[in-house]
């Protein structure tokens, strides 16, 4: 699928471009595993393309409530927006062709960006690396999968801890020609039990950077005021509440969490 043509320029943010745009859907995006859409919207003259994630086409999920995954995924954005991090590309909740669905702006990624997931066939990662863990890789055989030492990644880490992510995949990470790197595909977030799984083990015991413990503060403050008023629109109380304890639990520990033991620590598929 092609790239958006351009990105809205300040006089219409892409906040209002995705909110109040016309929205027409150009295809499917096949390997999405709940209905996703690609997109073109338009607005006061200008026009880019966005993925479209309609709430009737989610499927059921064992442990979140049905018809919610939208709403977490514009509450992970509301929440990585009050980082000022970036790491999120702009999304928001609407109406669309096939009802109410989450929105968002589409990241181009660059062909040629930086290496971020590698397996190799060593016991401990090189410099620049950091280790996930040992995966089969057939005929009973088995290698290390590691992910770059990259502050970028690092923040991702810090910000799944936060929305407790249950899926950070590779295939979720998107480097861009212009050295960002977003993180999509935020629908299973924000439970009120452990499920956090992900790629990004490798600061886990880590003491916090002096930038994350800054940036948790902030957003301790920010979940008692405007942002806690706006995530109390998309998710619930109880979810509201735990994501308060686990900013606070991630500044009174001072370090990157671990695997608990009680949920699968690393997504399946990885990629």
């Amino acid at each position: 699928m092609s790239a958006p043509e351009r990105i809205p320029p300040r006089s219409v943010t892409a906040a209002d471009l995705l909110a109040q745009g016309e929205l027409k859907v150009r295809g499917r995006i096949r390997d999405a595993s709940n209905a996703a859409l690609f997109c073109t919207v338009a607005y006061d003259g200008e026009e880019a393309s966005c993925v479209y994630k309609p709430v009737a086409g989610e499927r059921p999920l064992w442990d979140f409530p049905d018809g919610t995954l939208a709403q977490r995924e514009v509450a992970a954005y509301e929440v990585a927006a009050a980082t000022g991090w970036d790491l999120v590309p702009p999304t928001v909740l609407r109406d669309g062709p096939y009802g109410e669905g989450m929105v968002q702006l589409w990241i181009d990624v660059a062909p040629d960006g930086a290496e971020l997931l590698a397996l190799v066939d060593a016991e401990e990662p090189e410099p620049g690396w950091k280790a996930i863990g040992p995966a089969d890789v057939g005929e009973g055989k088995t290698a290390l999968l590691v992910h770059a030492d990259d502050e970028r990644l690092r923040r991702l880490a810090v910000l799944d801890a936060v929305i407790n992510n249950a899926d950070r995949k590779g295939g979720h990470l998107l480097p861009t020609a212009d050295g960002r790197l977003y993180g999509i595909d935020h629908g299973v977030t924000f439970n009120v039990d452990n499920k956090l799984r992900t790629l990004l083990w490798g600061w886990a015991g880590e003491s916090l950077t002096a930038d994350a413990v800054e940036v948790l503060q902030g957003l301790r403050g920010a979940l008692g005021g405007a942002l806690g008023t706006r995530l109390a629109e998309l998710i619930t109380a109880a979810e509201l509440d735990a994501t308060r304890a686990r900013v606070d639990a991630l500044l009174a520990a001072g370090k990157h969490p671990e695997p608990s033991g009680e949920w699968p620590a690393i997504p399946w598929p990885p990629v």
